[in-house]
Parts: structure tokens; sequence; C-alpha cells
């Protein structure tokens, strides 16, 4: 899962500090700079979805001291592959006007300072869901990792399918979550999985559209740069969120959640069908925003709804 929060301010550094100029920062400054690394919004969206996997997985009552092991373990980890993900694409990072103002292209930090903090939070992180929750959770961590850092990121300036790549291990959250209660992989926690592959796509596009030019700066290969009219975006835009109603309303059917989730997961749904519908029309930034947006609303909603209702 990538962002899901959209920084607009101008770079106000030159994109390539060297550790030689690099600013001079208090303690509150160089630890608020390592928290960015962390990505701390989409690191918390990603707690959340997992959290709601480890109590939709939960028979019977929740362990809740259980629970926050796992989401000290998940959030870890995914602070700890979020650093390693700007560093490796700190140069891109640069050249682009919503993301030249973090730490590393802004020089708040050097390079080998976020390796060294993403390594040792990531290793950390896998050691402690295999000691502390169960090896099959520490296993899924390991394809996140493999598939997040060295398949989607070097991928997204070679390929526009890079988008396709990287939704795999986006879609992990919510199954990890479900492996940490049960330490097993079923039928329900694979449509957990599949809610959110499916969900990453407008999600994404809406993105990749509003900010088009900067990834053409970069060079980042997404759907919007290859096809300019965006006609290809507007459709998949559409038919992913097609696909997402009817898979979001099987957690009814497998039991998971009540008939209160089926109505508002309907509901979710058709309001997130009408947004896309109305970005694919227009194609315009604005409206592109306002998917964006709704993409933001619609997910943490429909798992609340799923977890309250279960």
């Amino acid at each position: 899962m990538e962002e899901f929060a959209i920084d607009l301010r101008n770079p106000a550094v030159a994109p390539h500090a060297s550790v030689i100029d690099r600013p001079r920062l208090s303690l509150r400054e160089r630890v608020s700079a390592y928290v960015e690394l962390t990505k701390p919004r989409i690191t918390f969206l990603i707690v959340l979805t997992a959290a709601a996997g480890f109590a939709l997985a939960s028979q019977g009552g929740i362990n809740y001291a259980a629970m926050l092991s796992a989401m000290f373990g998940i959030g870890l980890l995914s602070s700890g592959i979020a650093t390693l993900n700007q560093y490796a694409e700190r140069d891109l990072d640069g050249l682009m006007r919503r993301t030249a103002t973090r730490p590393l292209p802004s020089g708040k930090l050097a390079p080998w300072e976020a390796l060294a903090f993403g390594a040792g939070i990531t290793i950390a992180a896998e050691i402690y869901l295999l000691v502390f929750v169960n090896p099959l959770t520490a296993l899924l961590g390991l394809t996140v990792i493999a598939g997040y850092v060295f398949a989607y990121t070097p991928l997204k300036t070679r390929t526009s399918l890079s988008t396709m790549v990287g939704a795999f291990p986006g879609a992990v959250p919510p199954l990890i979550g479900w492996t940490a209660a049960r330490d097993s992989i079923s039928l329900e926690g694979w449509v957990l999985f599949a809610i959110l592959f499916l969900w990453q796509f407008p999600h994404f596009l809406a993105i990749a559209w509003m900010y088009r030019e900067d990834y053409s700066r970069a060079g980042i290969l997404m759907l919007p740069v290859v096809e300019p009219d965006g006609r290809v975006t507007a459709q998949q835009i559409v038919v992913y969120t097609l696909m997402l109603l009817p898979v979001s309303l099987l957690p009814t059917v497998l039991g998971m959640s009540g008939r209160i989730y089926l109505a508002g997961a309907a509901l979710l749904g058709l309001l997130f069908l009408y947004s896309s519908l109305r970005a694919a029309f227009s194609m315009s930034r604005q409206q592109a925003r306002r998917l964006l947006l709704a993409s933001v609303l619609y997910l943490p909603l429909l798992f609340i709804l799923m977890v309250l209702n279960r």
C-alpha cells in the first residue's frame, strides 16, 4: 500500500544536498525527520487494516494483548519498509515537487542514516514477528519486503505494470493480521486480501493522474505517464471499482460480518463507484482529487464496519 496523502509543498532546498551542506538540525528536528521516513499516515492505515484482519480472524473474543503485540510488529515492519523505499528512491524524490522536501532529498538526513535505520527496524520487526507472533506471519512479512522493496520499487522506472506488482505486497496487511490471530490462511483471509488489492488501483491511479507531470519528470512510468490521453487510466479506474463492489460483499456471504455490514458495504461501494465514474468521465485534476479522498475514506470505513458487525 503506497501513499494516501499528498504533500503539495514546494521544495525548499536542492534535491541532491550533500553531507557537507546538510542543514544543522536540532534533536527534535532529527527525530521528526526519522519519523517522516516511516510514513506515519500510511503505516497507520496498514496497522488499521491488519488489526481488522486480526479481529475478524479471532474466534470468540479478541485477545487484545496478542493483537497489540502483533500490531506493534506489523507497524514496525511497515515503518522499516517505508524507510527503505525512501532510501531507494531518494534521487527520484528529489526530482518531484511533492517529494523534494522529504528527509533525504532535502538533505536533512544522509542516505546511510536512512539505510541503517530502515534495515535495522525491518530486521527487528521480522525477528519480533517470528518470536512473539508466529513464523507464518514473519514469512508473510518477508514476502512484503521482497515484493515492495526488491520488485515494485525498481520496476517503477521500467514499466507501468509496476502498479500491478506493487498491489500484491500492498494487499498483505489484512492477511498478515489474519495469520497473526490464527497462524493459518483461509478463504476469508484471502477475501480481505482481494478487497485491498482491488482498492489500490483507483486509489493509485487517482494519485498518478494528479501528479503525472511529477512522475514523468522523475521517469516513473505510471499509466497516466505512458498514455497521456487518460483513456486506459479511466477504464481501469472504473473496472477495478466495479470488481471491488461485489468482492466487498463477500464477508457477509462467508459469515464474517452481518447484514448491517452488507448494507453499509453496498452503500460505500456505490458512492465509491460514483466518484470513480465522475473521475473517469472528466479526467480532471479536481475529480481525481475527489476520487483520492473517496478512496481514503472508503477503506477504513469498510473495515471498521466489517469488524463492528462481525
